[in-house]
Order: C-alpha cells, then structure tokens, then sequence
C-alpha cells in the first residue's frame, strides 16, 4: 500500500472512531445517577432503633438491625438507657481494622441494672422458611465469603439459602460487639465499628448490631493505638464518651435526621452498576465486578420540608 494511502486509511479510522465515541452515550457515574434521587430513594431510620454516640468531636449516628441482632439491639438501648455509657471511652484504634469503645476496666466493669452482662451469640439468625428471610437485594456479583450478598434495608448482609441463615457483614462502618472467647461474653457493653479494609473473616464469629450511618470520621480518623491491637496504653489517649442516647428519648429539635438510600430500588441497581463498571476517561479496564463492601450506601441530613 503507498504512502498516501495509508494516511487516508488512518484518517479515515480516527474519523470513524470519533463518530462511534459520539454515537455512544457515556456511562453515568455513581454521582450521576445519585443526582437523580427522587424523596421515594431515600428513608428516614426509625430512632427508636438509632443511637447518638456524642464524642468530643462530634456525633456519630448508629443504626441497629434488630432484625438480626434483636435480643443485643434491645440489651444496648437499655444500656443507652441506664446512661451506662457515659464518661466511658474510646479505649482502642487499631490502625486498618476497628475502634472500640467501652469500660476502660474491662476486668472490672461498671455495673448494669436492667440490661444484661451476658448474652447468646447473635452470629446469624436462621429462619423456618425462606420467605421469613429478611428483604434482600442480591448482588450478581460472586463472594468468597457467602454464598449470597446483598443489601437488607440498607444494611450489607449476606445469606445461605440452603439453611435459611441471614447475617450482617463486616464492611466499613458496620458496628459489633466485642466479646471474648466464649460465645456469651459479648453482651453490647463494649462495641466497636469498622474503620479500614472490611475484615470478613469476622462474619459470622462476632455479633453485629448496625451501622455508622453518619460521623464515621470521628472513629476513622483518631490516633492509632500504641499498644497491642491498637489500645491505648494510657488513661490520656482515650476519648472520652459525652454521652450515648436512643435517638427516641433526644428531643426532636436536637436530633440528627439522617436518610439513608434505600437499597430495594432500581436506583439502587443502577448505583451498584454504575461501581461495578466505573465510567470516564481515567478507568482504562472496567472491571465488571464490584465487591460487597465496594457498594456505597449514601447517606444525607434529610432536607428541610
């Protein structure tokens, strides 16, 4: 082929090419799709079942599931109740993993009144039948986890449809409780959230109760533990706890209205989408596949009406 025609041959293709590029619309991002919300997208938590974890830095906002962990959600809202954590602290940053938060006298800890010291694991919960599962939104893509994962109302969960067992995963600002080797240890008295990359290895060998649904980064971003999994070695370094309330007994004019996404909508699929094949100039290779704890949950302060 001569010279020439071999110019015109590329030029031909670069004029095919840009045509193409036009033809095709661009993929929405996470953000695009986001935008398009509607107030149906969104639902309030139910603050009978939200805590206030009030911090010197601000407030973090915890959602519990009690339908997964009914018997620890209503142990911890007692606790709330008994203002068992106030004057407490955060007794640990463990640098990539969780904080915790709690009696710093674990081997001597304050006394409780109505709530319980003790509780039965609430690893998963299993059902007589299939359609007494929680709701689930299932994603396509495949865990090594779980044989199923998805979204419960908002919350990452997985289960086992074989054995009807449903259970909370152990992604980013998911909350549980800490226990110790046997089972019954863990009663809410000391709780912990997620604060780096999601420790599935967990699911399923630790209660979770609920998630940070807004000020995560009052525990993300606390200094790290100098001592043995991330405690603190000294009476200084813990944050001390101003108080832990049930959203129901704060007065209205004072709470904190958070939405959450809600996870039953073809909104919602369109979002994991829109992770699962990232759009725009700088994603070369989209990668098909978004894993569990990859799924943005949006939260927002609910507008004012």
């Amino acid at each position: 082929m001569r010279r020439v025609d071999c110019i015109a041959a590329l030029c031909a293709g670069f004029f095919v090419s840009q045509v193409l590029a036009q033809a095709v619309p661009a993929r929405p991002g996470y953000g695009d799709v986001l935008a398009t919300a509607k107030p149906a997208d969104w639902r309030g938590v139910d603050v009978e079942n939200t805590l206030y974890l009030d911090l010197p830095a601000g407030r973090v906002v915890i959602e519990l599931a009690p339908a997964f962990a009914p018997r620890h959600a209503e142990n911890i809202k007692a606790l709330a109740r008994e203002k068992y954590f106030d004057g407490l602290a955060v007794i640990r940053s463990h640098d990539n993993y969780v904080a915790q938060w709690g009696d710093p006298d674990e081997k001597n800890p304050r006394a409780v009144k109505s709530a319980k010291s003790k509780l039965a694991a609430e690893y998963s919960m299993r059902f007589k039948d299939a359609k007494d599962l929680p709701p689930f939104a299932r994603l396509r893509d495949v865990d090594g986890y779980a044989p199923e994962v998805g979204h419960s109302n908002g919350f990452p969960s997985a289960r086992d449809p074989k054995t009807n067992e449903a259970w909370l995963t152990h992604c980013y600002a998911m909350v549980g409780v800490g226990r110790g080797t046997e089972d019954d240890s863990g009663s809410g008295m000391s709780l912990y959230a997620v604060t780096g990359h999601a420790p599935r290895h967990l699911d399923r060998n630790i209660t979770v109760v609920g998630r940070v649904v807004q000020g995560i980064q009052h525990l993300s971003a606390l200094p790290r533990g100098t001592g043995a999994l991330g405690f603190y070695e000294k009476a200084e370094q813990r944050v001390p706890i101003k108080s832990v309330r049930v959203a129901a007994d704060v007065p209205p004019a004072e709470r904190t209205n958070v939405e959450v996404i809600r996870t039953d909508t073809p909104l919602f699929a369109a979002l994991t989408e829109a992770l699962r094949n990232r759009p725009g100039p700088w994603f070369k290779v989209p990668a098909g596949h978004v894993e569990l704890c990859n799924v943005n949950i949006a939260t927002r302060i609910a507008p004012a009406r």
